[in-house]
């Protein structure tokens, strides 16, 4: 048996992997961008991932893509409340807010958010007092550099060793603030400040992250290295994606981030089927 969350007044159960699927209400990132940033297309959208599966929904509201540019936090709240809003009377799943900066996740956590997924690991000014005082679990992950400059020659010694290195410091940094650990998730970054050598080594030594001993997350669909690998365009990289989210499950993650609900539902399916208790 894994973790059981109360993500708002929703369990999310983690005795086995469970789907994230991502809801982007951006102009800007990487694979669809655009695409869900009227209040209707974004709830028709995560209701129709709830149905193929998801486990829970993460709503962000400012890209964290390369070369990403920064949002203003007031045009940030105003992407992603509403949002969250609706949600939060709808959806029978806890909803994760994609965030860094203190302000979102207290709104967040005040319009149903239960759950804050912060790419910088709550590094910046006020962000660890304010996830503390929403009383939710929060996703620390792993960054090098920032999003505009992350990808410009990054550079490790042993990545998988540095970045485990990264995620227990910040782990023992929440819980000196008073974030008790059971309310902590890690996450390597795949593709944050890392090239393909990094994130295929991360992916192959996905398993030493348990000793952690908190649960794992993994965001790797769609995401460049799988171009790479397989050749395949941003909106194409449904194979290749699907095949990451089985690794990374059969290496212990317990939530995958997905673009594709479904199919990453039905691959994890026939995982837990062979690896599960």
């Amino acid at each position: 048996m894994g973790p059981v969350w109360d993500g708002a007044g929703k369990r999310l159960d983690l005795g086995r992997t469970r789907v994230m699927g991502i809801l982007n209400v951006t102009p800007d990132s990487f694979s669809d961008g655009g695409e869900f940033l009227s209040l209707d297309r974004a709830l028709r959208r995560a209701l129709a991932m709830v149905e193929e599966g998801a486990a829970i929904i993460d709503v962000g509201g400012e890209s964290t893509r390369p070369g990403a540019q920064p949002v203003p936090e007031a045009e940030e709240l105003d992407r992603v409340i509403p949002v969250i809003e609706a949600l939060a009377g709808t959806l029978s799943v806890p909803i994760s807010v994609d965030t860094s900066k203190p302000g979102v996740m207290e709104a967040a956590a005040r319009a149903g958010a239960g759950m804050i997924n912060d790419v910088y690991a709550l590094r910046r000014p006020g962000a660890i007092e304010a996830a503390r005082a929403t009383a939710l679990p929060v996703c620390l992950m792993h960054m090098q550099g920032e999003p505009r400059t992350m990808q410009q020659d990054p550079r490790y010694g042993d990545v998988v060793g540095e970045v485990k290195r990264f995620l227990a410091q910040r782990m023992k940094a929440c819980t000196a603030a008073g974030i008790p650990r059971e309310r902590i998730i890690v996450d390597p970054g795949f593709g944050f400040g890392k090239t393909l050598a990094h994130n295929v080594g991360l992916l192959r030594r996905l398993g030493e992250f348990q000793d952690l001993g908190v649960p794992v997350l993994v965001g790797i669909s769609r995401k460049s290295m799988l171009a790479r690998v397989a050749g395949a365009p941003a909106m194409g990289r449904l194979y290749p994606s699907v095949a990451a989210a089985v690794i990374a499950a059969i290496n212990g993650a317990r939530i995958v981030r997905a673009h594709d609900v479904g199919p990453a539902v039905e691959a994890l399916a026939m995982v837990d089927a062979v690896y599960g208790d």
